[in-house]
């Protein structure tokens, strides 16, 4: 392998998908894919197996172990790693979940190829790239008025929080929900309620809706 290239890991659920970026990657003279992987489990494999990348090109919608997911572990264990996730979801509050997740960057799945190499590029060189609509919506938070500091008190949800949300997404009671957590079912009622206000939302399909729209839940 050319030690000038840098070395990118590919992890996408559509194998197609993946054998598609591989080959355009591969094209790029500064790139060389070193791995594919289909979920973030078989991430996590690979990387602890030895095979470590300058970048990881990181699709946000998987089976098991899903993009945040794997982002949070790169974070914790391998946060030298450069992260780009490629994702449908572009909403504020899923871009501050990334960002806390330490991703370094964002890209639509329906790109243009100069993007791609344009991103991966910026990322290697610069540490990070975020196109000009993700840092519209991202600089937009951060406006001085009451709705706007509303929506990024919003974006910054809990762990637990995260996890209540998901499973309030299910067809899972709430006492199932309490079991799950090993929490009491008054403390469930505590989380649903403030959760309520914190998303202004008024019922539980409000919350699912908010968690689907925003990709805290993804199918």
């Amino acid at each position: 392998m050319n030690p000038q290239k840098y070395k990118v890991i590919l992890a996408d659920d559509h194998a197609l998908l993946r054998e598609a970026l591989a080959n355009l990657v591969n094209s790029f003279d500064e790139f060389q894919v070193i791995a594919t992987v289909g979920d973030g489990n078989k991430l996590v494999e690979t990387i602890q197996s030895g095979t470590i990348p300058d970048i990881i090109l990181l699709d946000l919608n998987m089976p098991g172990m899903d993009g945040f997911a794997s982002a949070k572990w790169l974070q914790q264990h391998h946060p030298e790693i450069r992260i780009l996730i490629l994702t449908m979801y572009d909403s504020e509050i899923a871009l501050i979940r990334l960002l806390q997740a330490g991703v370094k960057g964002f890209l639509k799945k329906d790109i243009h190829p100069s993007e791609l190499r344009a991103a991966l590029k910026s990322v290697s060189e610069e540490g990070y790239y975020y196109a000009h609509n993700t840092t519209g919506k991202l600089a937009s938070l951060f406006e001085k008025s009451s709705e706007k500091k509303s929506l990024i008190d919003r974006a910054i949800l809990t762990d637990k929080e995260i996890e209540f949300l998901r499973l309030a997404s299910t067809d899972m009671t709430y006492k199932e929900i309490a079991h799950q957590l090993s929490l009491s079912p008054r403390a469930i009622d505590g989380y649903r309620d403030a959760l309520f206000e914190k998303l202004d939302v008024k019922s539980r399909v409000g919350m699912a809706i908010y968690a689907v729209k925003n990709g805290v839940v993804t199918f």
